[in-house]
């Protein structure tokens, strides 16, 4: 009787030359990344209020990124319950994003440092030198964001272990300059210490592009709204994956004597409503109905409240948006492990072809000084 062969094992096929060179160039060009944060890609995720929680950030660090929480407008204890929270779901390092204006910012690090975290980012102003002490006293890196060079120099020079750049092409409170332009103007500038480019970026060969002129790494938040263990709302979620990057704009400010803080969104009906506040507010003052200060804050209140809204609740038609212009390269729900592998796959591609084109051109030439 005939004996029935073994199954032979599934082999999987030796990766091109090509491919493999290009995973070794990957890994130079983030090294630095990669050691400073801890991590095995050199992709931080942007903290993103209501987004960045502990399920969204301990994914993106199990994944091989680095995940940040966003503390907000969290009070100590609840900052404390989210790093215990996301401690409970993963051993890989992992930040907290703080707002320097927080009444209780000193007590927020306090959290941190009892917490023994890591990594502590400091967003939306220039931070005190008592909080920059705190934060070096507690062992943790301070990354810091910088909208221009002569300020990630004096960040640097105030005891910044890391920049973080970030265009207009990002989602939330934005500046006036462009990623690509900030780029330009800082990471040949500023080689003292790590930094890492955000705003706008979408796919593995943006990536690429910044590591090699010269960043440590990169910055995403947009691309990780809709990872399955994001905690957003799914009409947030089809919201973004609906849009196309002309879709995501900044706030519009209809008169100088009423600023508006720079945001970028999606617009929805509430972008509309924003315009005609504005207007009515305005004619009032005009009017003499209502004081400037008055006029003012009507306006900044307007969208209180609005992010949680969206995020949370669901109501994309008059909560905030908030979203990057890479919005248009959102196609659908997956993984958090999906798309840092996407990224990377789109990065080693790109070195990849590089390298088959450059062997070609060699050998190309060889032939000819041959014949």
């Amino acid at each position: 009787m005939a004996v029935a062969a073994e199954p032979s094992a599934v082999r999987t096929p030796p990766l091109p030359a090509a491919h493999v060179e290009a995973r070794r160039q990957l890994d130079r060009l983030w090294q630095r990344g990669r050691d400073f944060l801890g991590c095995d890609f050199a992709i931080m995720g942007g903290a993103m209020t209501w987004v960045s929680d502990r399920n969204l950030v301990a994914a993106i660090s199990n994944g091989g990124g680095f995940g940040v929480i966003a503390c907000g407008s969290m009070n100590p204890t609840q900052l404390d319950a989210e790093i215990a929270a996301t401690r409970a779901l993963t051993d890989r390092p992992f930040g907290v994003n703080l707002i320097t204006l927080h009444p209780q910012l000193s007590e927020l690090i306090e959290v941190c440092a009892r917490r023994k975290l890591s990594h502590i980012v400091l967003a939306g102003g220039l931070p005190g030198g008592g909080a920059v002490g705190q934060i070096k006293e507690a062992g943790a890196k301070l990354l810091c964001f910088a909208p221009a060079l002569a300020l990630a120099k004096r960040l640097v020079r105030a005891g910044a272990d890391a920049i973080i750049i970030e265009g207009m092409e990002a989602g939330g409170h934005i500046g006036p300059v462009s990623t690509s332009v900030l780029a330009q103007e800082i990471l040949p500038a500023l080689l003292d210490v790590p930094v890492f480019v955000a705003g706008g970026i979408g796919r593995g060969e943006a990536v690429v592009s910044f590591l090699e002129m010269g960043a440590a790494g990169v910055q995403l938040g947009t691309r990780f709204v809709c990872a399955r263990e994001s905690v957003a709302h799914p009409n947030f979620k089809q919201a973004f994956i609906r849009a196309h990057a002309r879709d995501a704009v900044a706030s519009v400010q209809l008169d100088a004597r009423f600023p508006v803080i720079p945001v970028r969104a999606l617009h929805n009906g509430g972008t509309e409503r924003f315009m005609e506040m504005q207007r009515e507010v305005i004619g009032r003052f005009l009017a003499g109905e209502v004081a400037q200060k008055d006029a003012q804050l009507e306006i900044e209140h307007f969208w209180a409240g609005a992010l949680r809204r969206a995020v949370i609740d669901g109501d994309v038609e008059n909560g905030s948006l908030m979203a990057g212009q890479s919005v248009g390269m959102v196609g659908s729900e997956q993984t958090t492990r999906e798309i840092l592998d996407e990224l990377v796959d789109q990065a080693i591609a790109q070195l990849a072809a590089r390298n088959s084109l450059s062997r070609a051109a060699r050998d190309g030439g060889r032939a000819s000084a041959e014949g």
